[in-house]
């Protein structure tokens, strides 16, 4: 179903010239719907760029993230309760 989103969403934005936000988690729709992408970390932007760019974008943060490392400067511990 998000590859139909997907489809709808990138078919709009040709078709009405419009710009779009979108805000996810899933690479995978990232890739298929996104010219630019943000990566933010507590709040910060910590890398921005275009989307061809996000493999080799040379940030920590990025790269664990992409990649699904569990080593890096993403910790799940966040000191909060």
């Amino acid at each position: 179903m998000a590859d139909v989103i997907n489809a709808l969403i990138v078919e709009r934005v040709r078709d009405l010239g419009a710009t779009t936000l979108s805000i996810t988690h899933d690479m995978g729709s990232v890739r298929k719907i996104a010219d630019r992408v943000a990566m933010l970390h507590q709040g910060e932007i910590v890398w921005d760029g275009p989307r061809a760019q996000i493999d080799a974008s040379g940030n920590a943060y990025v790269d664990q993230f992409v990649h699904g490392k569990a080593e890096g400067p993403i910790s799940t511990l966040t000191g909060r309760r």
